[in-house]
């Protein structure tokens, strides 16, 4: 009986890591889905991607579970559905208005600490255990962003003197020309937050894993829209774009956002934060193919060690399927 059970819980652990990692595959397109806006105000970019996320999130409910489990589950979310509405709408907005004053490389790798403060915030307000393995992985994504955030000129001396060829921070700059550096810090001040406010999300939603939380992820979108529309200056936008806007709240963040609430409350909160980082490694590699938005060094040399981190660790748990992170 016992064995069947643990045969059970690793399926069910395996499961959830699929979704989780796809929910970070459909998230790392949205720099790259942002970039092909020429909408200047944030806040009406921001309006519609959530508004068409909570429509999109809403239809899901009522296919999956039809018009009167729907009205139940939004009954029943309570506080945990709250929370988690109001850290994606928190996030949601913080993204869009972060890659407007600095590189969608440089937003991802901040976020690359939730890992950090999910795993905290497990073990300091719930006493969730935290492995060894999971600890040496996290500190191996906070070196990984210490280097992005601290060690450009120590890495650009370097290069220099070996000759390596790459692009420091201040020639990311002249490259891309969209992008007031000036402002970088204020983007990343707003990245810092959403890697807060997402491990949140990742605990709660750990936590309250018997609550489903689709409904309130639907209700944060529907509130972060409301608040752009009083923001915003203009919300009349062109067909074409209204079409990016569709498929950039839809499928980027709405498909996101269901597969992130179903599959992150079926494994630890730790390695779901860590399954997250795939959005880091992939984001600025989405931006680079179709918008020639240039990392730099400390960008390319951070991401290396966040990539071999996160692969490390799932190489671990692959061969410790039982293990709890």
């Amino acid at each position: 009986m016992d064995k069947t059970v643990a045969v059970s819980a690793a399926s069910q652990e395996k499961v959830g890591a699929t979704l989780v990692f796809l929910s970070a595959l459909f998230w790392s397109f949205g720099g790259a889905i942002a970039r092909f806006l020429d909408i200047e105000d944030s806040w009406t970019i921001v309006f519609y991607r959530a508004l068409f996320a909570g429509i999109f999130l809403c239809g899901f409910l009522l296919v999956r579970d039809g018009p009167r489990e729907t009205l139940r589950l939004y009954r029943n979310m309570g506080i945990p559905g709250l929370l988690v509405g109001i850290g994606f709408a928190t996030a949601s907005t913080c993204f869009i208005i972060a890659i407007s004053y600095t590189t969608v490389a440089n937003v991802v790798l901040i976020q690359a600490g939730v890992p950090l403060f999910a795993a905290l915030m497990a073990w300091i307000i719930y006493r969730e255990s935290i492995s060894l393995t999971t600890w040496i992985a996290i500190v191996a994504v906070i070196i990984g962003v210490a280097i992005m955030v601290m060690g450009g000129p120590f890495i650009a001396q370097a290069d220099d003197m070996l000759g390596l060829g790459f692009i420091d921070s201040a020639t990311m700059a002249e490259t891309n020309p969209g992008i007031d550096m000036r402002y970088a810090w204020f983007g990343n001040l707003l990245a810092l937050t959403i890697a807060i406010v997402f491990a949140m999300v990742t605990v709660v939603t750990r936590r309250f894993k018997n609550v489903r939380q689709t409904p309130g992820a639907s209700i944060g979108c529907f509130a972060a829209a409301l608040v752009a529309s009083t923001q915003a200056g203009s919300l009349q936008v062109t067909g074409g774009e209204l079409a990016i806007l569709m498929a950039f709240g839809a499928l980027n963040l709405g498909l996101g956002m269901a597969f992130f609430v179903t599959g992150a409350r079926m494994i630890p909160a730790a390695f779901a934060a860590l399954l997250g980082t795939a959005e880091t490694m992939l984001s600025p590699v989405w931006v680079a193919i179709f918008h020639d938005e240039v990392p730099g060094i400390e960008t390319i040399v951070g991401g290396t060690i966040l990539l071999a981190a996160l692969l490390g660790y799932l190489l671990s748990a692959l061969r410790k399927p039982e293990a709890q992170a």
